[in-house]
C-alpha cells in the first residue's frame, strides 16, 4: 500500500501540531508539510506535492477557497476543508464543495485541541476517503 502524503495549511499552529500528529500516528500517512498559509503551501508543493491537502478557509495572505480554486485549476488534488466556517449549509461550505474540496470537516470555534484529537478517526478517514476519489 503506497503512502499517502498529506499537506496540512491551516494559521492555527495549534491545528497544525495536532493534526499532524494524528495523521503521523496513522499506518500508511505521511505529513509532508504543515504551512500556516497558501503562500507558504504553493513553495512547499514546488518542492513535493502531496496526495492530500487539508485545508482551512479563513487565513491571512490568501483564503483557502481561492487557493483551493488556483489547485484544481493547476493540478487538482483531493482536499478536504477543515473550517470553522464550514457548519452544514453554509455558504463557505457550498463554496468549497463547488470548487472542488471532496469532503468538509467542520472544526468548532471553542474546544479545538479536544475536538481534533477527539475526531482523529474522522480525520484519517476522510483523507482515506479522499485519496480514493481522486
Amino acid at each position: 500500500m503506497k503512502t499517502i502524503d498529506v499537506m496540512v495549511v491551516d494559521d492555527s499552529a495549534v491545528v497544525r501540531k495536532v493534526v499532524g500528529a494524528v495523521l503521523e500516528s496513522a499506518p500508511g500517512i505521511r505529513l509532508l508539510h504543515a504551512v500556516a498559509d497558501p503562500l507558504l503551501a504553493i513553495e512547499r508543493m514546488k518542492q513535493a506535492w502531496p496526495d492530500v491537502i487539508l485545508l482551512d478557509v479563513e487565513m491571512p495572505r490568501m483564503d483557502g477557497i481561492t487557493f483551493l480554486r488556483k489547485i484544481m485549476a493547476e493540478r487538482p488534488t483531493p482536499v478536504v476543508i477543515c473550517s470553522t466556517l464550514t457548519e452544514k449549509g453554509a455558504e463557505t461550505t457550498m463554496a468549497a464543495l463547488a470548487a472542488g474540496a471532496v469532503s468538509i470537516i467542520t472544526k468548532p470555534k471553542l474546544g479545538l485541541k479536544d475536538f481534533l484529537s477527539e475526531s482523529a478517526d474522522e480525520l484519517i478517514a476522510a483523507v482515506r476517503a479522499a485519496i480514493s476519489s481522486s
